[in-house]
């Protein structure tokens, strides 16, 4: 044995907000003896390209109560990290048209049912907090109140510190180049300075890169990996307290930011544009700024002096049904939490504990977040999961 290598019980590849997260959920049930390895920094992947919405509206009820889980993480982030993870508590409200009323409303319904704050809205209500946009074609709307953004990165800094605090060791800097298989059994990984972490359990968290990680021990992960543009623009007037913006009739997203900006996002995922994580263009481009401009004025007419003040790019690990894999994986000894597919952040505090469920218990401690609906097989069996609500034009996200 070589001098470097060593041992833990779990070992977390990926440094990222999902890894970190399991991180501190296992320390939280006293699972300290953990090692993350991360390549780079902890969250210097696609966790810092997050456009951050925290907001509980999913047709899928396990997703919902993963969200619910997360918002009260997130609300109580200074008494558990004893740090501010950059949350605002701004509310978030979500607009459709009529084809999407009936719909909106069972949906609202079945989050209710596993405990998540939400209401129906009038449109005159809408108005007062957003009396910037034209709310004309729509039809109906969901509040929650306590919705909002936050910041990704600062929230798996947070999951960092109180893990490493513990007693979890993260080290950076520490490139995971393969998995150890023994048999059908997972028993570690090895470094890319040739040494190797034996352990009990080895969990993947590694986001886009997840594909071609697996592929080579026969693990195929159905994840594509989707190019997203976001566009910080400086609206010209001043907006006040506004809340996140979810407008499912001209498929975009709004949502303020701290510096008096808006951030721009597309809400029509029909399409996806492949790419590789490794090189792509790390800005928005002109078919998508002329978007921008677009569907920003359509919604907001009076923002005439607004402009453009920069814009970035991140990547999705997309699976099929756009619903993540937190799963044991076909090998002994493997959890697989990836496929994030655009939720990871808001649902993160639960992806971690769901993780540590899997890893400690062998399922979930929460019946309203049932294991199987995020299984690894869910795919070959044709179950996808799939919003019991669908919206049209904007099936995916929610």
């Amino acid at each position: 044995m070589s001098e470097g290598n060593s041992t833990a019980s779990v070992v977390i590849v990926g440094g990222g907000l999902e890894g970190v997260a399991t991180a501190w959920a296992l320390s939280q049930r006293g699972i300290t003896d953990v090692v993350v390895c991360e390549r780079d920094t902890v969250g210097g992947g696609m966790t810092g390209k997050s456009s951050g919405i925290v907001r509980c509206h999913y047709g899928v009820s396990s997703l919902a109560a993963m969200a619910a889980i997360g918002l009260e993480v997130f609300e109580k982030a200074e008494e558990i990290f004893g740090t501010e993870i950059g949350f605002r508590q701004t509310g978030y409200v979500v607009g459709v048209g009529e084809p999407n009323v009936d719909n909106l409303r069972k949906s609202l319904a079945a989050q209710r049912a596993v405990g998540v704050q939400t209401e129906e809205m009038d449109k005159a209500e809408v108005a007062k907090l957003w009396p910037a946009a034209d709310l004309e074609p729509f039809a109906a709307f969901g509040w929650e109140e306590r919705g909002g953004y936050g910041d990704a990165y600062q929230t798996a800094q947070a999951f960092a510190a109180s893990a490493r605090a513990a007693g979890v060791r993260i080290r950076q800097g520490t490139t995971v180049t393969e998995l150890i298989v023994d048999g059908d059994r997972a028993t570690g990984v090895r470094l890319a300075d040739g040494s190797t972490i034996s352990a009990d359990t080895v969990v993947v968290a590694t986001g886009v890169w997840s594909k071609p990680f697996l592929a080579p021990h026969g693990v195929d992960v159905p994840i594509s990996v989707h190019r997203e543009q976001i566009v910080m623009i400086h609206p010209g007037v001043e907006l006040g307290a506004v809340p996140v913006f979810s407008d499912l009739v001209s498929l975009q997203y709004v949502r303020p930011d701290v510096r008096g900006e808006i951030l721009f996002g597309n809400s029509d995922l029909a399409e996806l544009e492949i790419a590789d994580p490794d090189s792509y263009l790390n800005r928005a481009d002109e078919a998508f700024l002329d978007l921008t401009v677009d569907k920003v004025g359509t919604r907001f007419p009076d923002f005439t002096e607004a402009a453009i003040t920069s814009s970035y790019a991140g990547c999705y690990d997309v699976t099929p049904d756009w619903n993540p894999i937190i799963s044991h994986g076909p090998l002994d000894g493997l959890v697989l939490a990836v496929g994030f597919s655009g939720h990871g952040f808001k649902i993160s505090p639960a992806v971690g504990r769901l993780v540590a469920d899997l890893v400690v218990d062998g399922r979930s401690a929460d019946p309203r977040i049932p294991e199987s609906d995020f299984r690894y097989t869910r795919f070959a069996e044709g179950e996808l999961l799939t919003t019991r609500f669908p919206y049209v034009g904007a099936g995916e996200m929610r």
